[in-house]
């Protein structure tokens, strides 16, 4: 698994988390939720290294990873799939995916866009170019922001069913729960303004916001 503790972020003179206490399971589905700026993406930015904390740790299977670099962590099979800049825009869809050996059958909407410039892609094509690398990876921890963002409902469905198998720890950034999910055993942290307001599984976090203990993000 795993964890932050008491985990404080600061861009600049703002502290974008305040103290957060989360664990993500391996294997299992972690769903992060959030309004834009409650501090979802820069929980899965300190999972991978990507921003220093201020205060707190990172655990990972037990060890203290705080101090260890981004490029460490991925070396020991994590993968961050951002919300942004997930593909090399100048390479092709072939290219990107071979940096990897990434399986472009995972999406047989992929095969006729091989030939393609990643960075002329739509913002759901260019998805799952990075996805199918996080997919093939066979990464230990997997985080992806916002996965299914600019895709068809029949590929989002599909996106979600190919993360909830993996045999890794799946941690997602989402705004609302993904309807793909609401059947899954799946975890659910809630976020407001940097720190957490609700964990639980998906089951008891729906029953909630349907009796009024909490409104779902985004709606």
């Amino acid at each position: 698994m795993i964890s932050l503790r008491h985990a404080r972020v600061r861009y600049g003179p703002l502290e974008a988390l305040h103290g957060v206490t989360l664990t993500a399971p391996a294997p299992g589905l972690t769903v992060l939720l959030g309004r834009n700026g409650s501090g979802r993406t820069t929980v899965l930015r300190a999972l991978a290294g990507a921003v220093p904390l201020s205060g707190g740790a990172v655990v990972w299977d037990g060890a203290d990873v705080t101090r260890m670099h981004a490029f460490e962590r991925a070396r020991r099979g994590l993968c961050l799939v951002p919300e942004r800049r997930a593909v090399f825009g100048s390479l092709t869809v072939r290219e990107n995916l071979d940096l990897t050996g990434a399986d472009h059958t995972l999406y047989p909407q992929l095969e006729p866009l091989l030939a393609r410039r990643a960075g002329t892609l739509s913002g759901g094509e260019q998805r799952m170019v990075a996805l199918c690398r996080a997919l093939s990876a066979h990464a230990r921890v997997v985080l992806v922001d916002e996965p299914a963002q600019g895709m068809a409902p029949a590929v989002a469905a599909r996106t979600y069913a190919l993360l909830s198998s993996l045999d890794a720890c799946v941690v997602l950034a989402e705004q609302r729960l993904p309807p793909a999910l609401r059947g899954r055993r799946t975890f659910v942290y809630e976020l407001r303004r940097g720190s957490v307001v609700f964990g639980g599984e998906a089951a008891e976090w729906a029953g909630r916001a349907r009796d009024g203990g909490a409104a779902p993000p985004g709606g």
